[in-house]
C-alpha cells in the first residue's frame, strides 16, 4: 500500500516511494509516495474527510477511521476536524487505557469491546477509565453508527487493522510534541512522560503504524494548529 502524506507546513512534504528512508520528523514516520501540501488543519481535514468518505466498511456497517501518533503530535485536533466534516462521533483512546501503564489494555478494549461488536452487529460496550480515581469506571455503550473516528496512540494497532476503513498517522518533532502535551495537561503529565513515551515507542515499532498508514500528516512547526 502506498501512503499519502499531508503536510501542514512548507518544506515538510516530499514525493518519494513508500520505502524511502525515514524522516527526521519522527522516528516512526516513513516517507510517503505522494505529498499533498496544505496550509491549515481545515485543509488537511478536508482532504482526509473526502478520502475517507469513499472507503469501504470493514466493521459491519461502520466505517472506522483511526488517527494515531505520539502524544502532542496533533491527533486530537485533526480527528475532531475530520469528524466534524463527516458528522461522526469521536472516541478517544484516553477513555480506553488502563492508566499510565495501560496502552496495551486500551488496544484490547478497542478491538474486543468496540470493533468486534460492530463487525458482529452488536452494540459496543466498554469501561471508561476514570483518570481522577485511577481505575475503570462507568460502563459505556455505543449505538451502531455509520462512521466512527477513533483517535489516540493505539487506534491503528495491527490487531485492529482488519476492521479499520482507514488509518492516519500524525507526527511532529519530539521537542514540539512535549511542549504541546505539557502545555495541555500540565503537571498531570510531567511525572509520566518518560514511561508513556516508552510504551508509545514499543507499540509504534512493533505494529509498524506509520509504515501501514494510508495517510501521513506532518504536524511540524508552521502548522501549530495541529
Amino acid at each position: 500500500m502506498t501512503a499519502t502524506a499531508v503536510t501542514g507546513s512548507p518544506g515538510c512534504g516530499r514525493t518519494r516511494s513508500s520505502r524511502s528512508p525515514r524522516t527526521a520528523t519522527d522516528p516512526g514516520l516513513s516517507a510517503a509516495g505522494v505529498s499533498l501540501r496544505v496550509d491549515s488543519i481545515d485543509a488537511a481535514a478536508a482532504r482526509v474527510a473526502r478520502w475517507f468518505a469513499r472507503r469501504p466498511t470493514r466493521a459491519g456497517n461502520t466505517r472506522v477511521l483511526a488517527v494515531d501518533g505520539r502524544s502532542g503530535g496533533g491527533k486530537t485536533t485533526l480527528a475532531r476536524a475530520v469528524a466534524g466534516r463527516l458528522g461522526a462521533p469521536v472516541l478517544p483512546m484516553d477513555d480506553l487505557y488502563d492508566g499510565w501503564d495501560g496502552l496495551a489494555s486500551g488496544v484490547g478494549q478497542l478491538v474486543e469491546g468496540i470493533l468486534r461488536p460492530l463487525a458482529d452487529g452488536r452494540r459496543p460496550r466498554w469501561r471508561r477509565y476514570d483518570w481522577a480515581a485511577g481505575r475503570y469506571g462507568a460502563l459505556v455503550t455505543l449505538d451502531p453508527v455509520g462512521l466512527l473516528v477513533v483517535e489516540g496512540v493505539g487506534a491503528g494497532a495491527r490487531a485492529a487493522a482488519p476492521l479499520l476503513s482507514g488509518l492516519v498517522y500524525v507526527a511532529a518533532p519530539a521537542s514540539l510534541r512535549r511542549r504541546r502535551a505539557l502545555a495541555r495537561d500540565g503537571d498531570t503529565f510531567i511525572p509520566h512522560w518518560d514511561r508513556w513515551a516508552g510504551q508509545e515507542e514499543r507499540y509504534l515499532a512493533a505494529d509498524d503504524v506509520a509504515g501501514r498508514a494510508d495517510i501521513l500528516v506532518n504536524g511540524a512547526p508552521g502548522a501549530d494548529e495541529l
